[in-house]
């Protein structure tokens, strides 16, 4: 048993069991045994990899976004350019190259990281020493500086917890984490019903919640209506609130037992990006999709800057690129290719107009 294991073990025996959320926040923020504070996740020598760790190709288009993002919200000085979780630092490294094309968004532009791990906080400052901006840091969306802003999240809302629950024959009940006799985590639920769910349900049916998620696109989009700007969301999940269990453990590039070794591997669930926009709304922002990946990248032209880079490719480079353009923009096998499974929504000002990406 793992030192964090132990420490939930005991948290549960003295208070009782625990919710899922609660889980999944000491799984992954524990200060000093959490997945994020301890480790760099990303990569082929890590647990998982995102988009732009795949290609440049994914960061350059986001970044020329930005900037017509920008534009579109009238180019307003300051705006600040935030990324949330922004990993290794890749994609605003990325981001920040291609923007030194538009200057007027490179001047106008404060760039902010939303970064919880110290580690990773790090190794964000090694990779974008060089870049043509200064950065700061904070640890929450709403400790950076106000004003009109160009947000940034990439497989951000799938880290943060969700709560489930089961659907039994008196009702819906949250399912919680204990103790079982021999003193190792179980999942089982509580006595409580709860009378707010949907009630077209089969007995055994799981719903899956994010108040976490739906806090911070709340603050969000109540910050880019009252300021200006726009948010980008691109993660996987759902178009429409749906019913089941997403919740999946990853360790070296598999699948793992979410309970067997807390702070070893990632928690992730997949988001409900109805329940988000919902959230959007209530607070007077617009909503543009959510849209698949790959009808986002393509629309954007990514098969144009393929191409592009593949004119001064080697032959070995030219496959590389033609298959990152495949994995980013493909939609056959959701294992591998992340076109069809990545859903892609921006949260604006109601007075934006329509995004590229966005245009049907």
């Amino acid at each position: 048993m793992n030192a964090l294991k132990q420490e939930i073990a005991t948290l549960i025996a003295h208070e009782g069991p625990i919710t899922l959320e609660r889980y999944m926040t000491l799984c992954l923020g524990h200060p000093r045994y959490g997945y994020y504070m301890t480790r760099d996740p990303f990569g082929a020598a890590g647990d998982f990899v995102t988009a732009p760790e795949i290609s440049q190709m994914f960061g350059e288009l986001l970044g020329v976004w930005a900037s017509e993002a920008w534009r579109f919200a009238g180019a307003p000085a300051p705006t600040r350019l935030i990324e949330l979780g922004p990993g290794r630092g890749t994609l605003m490294s990325d981001v920040l190259r291609v923007a030194r094309i538009a200057p007027a968004f490179l001047d106008a532009i404060t760039v902010h990281l939303v970064e919880t791990s110290p580690l990773l906080r790090r190794l964000q400052e090694q990779t974008l020493a060089q870049a043509p901006k200064m950065m700061s840091w904070s640890g929450d969306v709403n400790e950076t500086p106000p004003g009109p802003a160009i947000i940034l999240a990439n497989e951000f809302f799938d880290a943060l917890p969700v709560r489930h629950y089961v659907r039994t024959l008196s009702g819906w009940r949250e399912r919680l984490i204990g103790l079982n006799a021999s003193g190792g985590l179980v999942f089982g639920l509580a006595d409580e019903i709860e009378p707010a769910l949907m009630a077209p349900a089969r007995e055994g049916s799981i719903i899956e919640v994010s108040p976490a998620s739906q806090r911070v696109m709340g603050d969000i989009a109540a910050r880019l209506a009252r300021e200006g700007g726009v948010l980008l969301v691109v993660d996987y999940g759902y178009p429409e609130t749906s019913l089941g269990d997403s919740l999946q453990a990853v360790a070296k590039h598999a699948y793992v037992d979410p309970l067997a070794e807390p702070g070893e591997a990632d928690l992730t669930a997949h988001v409900d990006f109805a329940a988000l926009a919902r959230a959007a709304r209530a607070e007077g922002a617009k909503v543009m999709g959510p849209v698949t990946q790959a009808q986002f990248l393509l629309q954007l032209g990514i098969e144009r800057r393929a191409q592009t880079l593949m004119k001064k490719a080697t032959p070995e480079q030219a496959q590389a690129i033609l298959d990152a353009f495949d994995r980013l923009t493909g939609v056959k096998d959701p294992r591998r290719q992340m076109g069809g499974l990545f859903k892609v929504m921006a949260v604006t000002h109601p007075d934006m107009p329509d995004l590229p990406g966005f245009i049907v």
